[in-house]
């Protein structure tokens, strides 16, 4: 057994920016903003944007759910990281298995605002098993269960 990693847990997610968290850059970070986030949830928004994967003239897949739930396990899981392992901890990305998706939509209108729900509801080690929801304008839009692993 290794030894125990000290754990901050006075490191607050106001510190930190989502480059800090997790390992997109640029385009490919579709969260707008992070409302809340623990070691085990998180809620994020993102405004719905032509600039994004899988748009198209009438606006965004919904396959685009997938990674907005990714990326919303990954802020409570990154920030995790963070108070357990250090901010200079390695920050790569989790490997992403969908064990299922539900959409109730056909498409994410551009301009709309989306609010993410990520929470573990499995935690072994370096797997986990998180299940995600999704709104728009407070309808369920997406239910998403994901698989994590952190290699």
């Amino acid at each position: 057994m290794h030894g125990m990693l000290p754990v901050d847990m006075t490191i607050k997610l106001s510190d930190l920016t989502l480059e800090d968290i997790l390992p997109h850059r640029g385009d490919m970070v579709l969260i707008g903003d992070v409302l809340e986030a623990d070691d085990t949830h998180a809620l994020t928004t993102s405004v719905i944007s032509a600039s994004f994967p899988l748009a198209d003239e009438t606006g965004v897949q919904p396959l685009i759910m997938v990674e907005l739930a990714a990326q919303t396990a990954g802020v409570c899981n990154g920030l995790d990281r963070i108070r357990t392992q250090g901010i200079d901890s390695n920050s790569m990305g989790w490997l992403v298995g969908i064990k299922r998706a539900q959409f109730y939509v056909t498409c994410l209108p551009f301009g709309s605002t989306v609010v993410t729900r990520s929470e573990n509801i499995h935690n072994y080690e370096n797997l986990r098993e998180v299940s995600c929801v999704v709104h728009m304008d407070d309808i369920l839009i997406g239910e998403i269960t994901l698989q994590l692993y952190q290699v």
